[in-house]
């Protein structure tokens, strides 16, 4: 079963404009990277080789011109675009990269791999680990939403998600919010838990906010614990926040909140990696295993 049908039925025969959702007629001067340099960065990801950034000295606006234009680079190798990432959620992460608001990236279809799933420890030139939420839109009036609650309103779906991004940039070249949102907030790979059907909006949004997530490693040692609440005060602020930046919503789209804490590199997770929710419904729990 393809994991798009594991998430929702009719997602893959959705088309999905990602250059209306991306550029807006103020980008349309961007400075976007060159064919040329999208495609040696594209080559670098391919082969789990480190990467010179993009727009390096650009705007925010040649980033995001960048990031539209490289998502299709990608699409041969990663699959169309799905969705959408709020990276920098968490003030820690927040601190390590000097940034005082999340980026915004692109989830693409072929990164989502189910839980349990056997993944190369080394897989990208820098592969992290950090424990996520994912969303998924139920209904296009999630446009309308100003709340938390409102936002719960329109999810049909919460998934436990540990994402793997590989951070690709090589050694000495910047890594600020405009070279992380150029390169889609680093997109790689993400195992994906069972969905948990939203039933109750307020009673959710309560329960994200409240939540204690735990990432362990394969030795079941706390590399990082934290409340719901570090993501931005609740992880549905991470929807308004897109929402704030133009990005217009479809239902089935795919939403990753952020990072609960800080990223973690593959090599220190002694093979493995599992992140409980201790507060959502069912106490969810999602894992993945690394081979060498």
């Amino acid at each position: 079963m393809g994991i798009l049908f594991f998430i929702s039925g009719n997602f893959a025969m959705r088309p999905f404009v990602l250059l209306a959702a991306l550029i807006t007629p103020g980008l349309a001067f961007a400075d976007c990277a060159t064919d040329a340099e999208i495609a040696a960065f594209v080559a670098s990801v391919t082969a789990n080789e480190p990467a010179l950034a993009l727009t390096a000295n650009g705007t925010m606006e040649d980033a995001l011109c960048t990031q539209a234009k490289l998502a299709t680079a990608l699409e041969p190798t990663m699959g169309p675009v799905i969705g959408y990432k709020a990276g920098l959620t968490s003030k820690p992460a927040q601190e390590r990269f000097g940034v005082s608001e999340p980026v915004q990236g692109l989830l693409f279809e072929k990164m989502m791999l189910p839980s349990g799933a056997l993944v190369p420890a080394k897989f990208g030139a820098i592969p992290m680990v950090e424990s996520d939420l994912v969303f998924v839109v139920g209904d296009d009036a999630i446009n309308e939403a100003t709340t938390p609650g409102d936002v719960l309103s329109n999810i049909s779906a919460v998934h436990p998600f540990i994402e793997l991004p590989d951070m690709t940039l090589a050694k000495g070249e910047p890594i600020n919010a405009v070279t992380l949102t150029a390169i889609g907030v680093a997109p790689k790979l993400g195992v994906l838990g069972a969905g948990i059907a939203v039933d109750d909006p307020a009673a959710m949004a309560l329960a994200l906010e409240e939540m204690i997530v735990t990432l362990r490693d394969g030795s079941g040692e706390v590399v990082v614990s934290a409340p719901g609440n570090a993501v931005l005060g609740n992880p549905a602020n991470s929807v308004l926040w897109l929402m704030s930046k133009g990005i217009t919503l479809k239902k089935g789209d795919l939403i990753s909140v952020g990072s609960f804490g800080p990223l973690t590199p593959s090599a220190k997770m002694k093979g493995g990696a599992r992140v409980t929710y201790s507060g959502l419904p069912g106490d969810p729990a999602v894992s993945v295993t690394f081979t060498n």
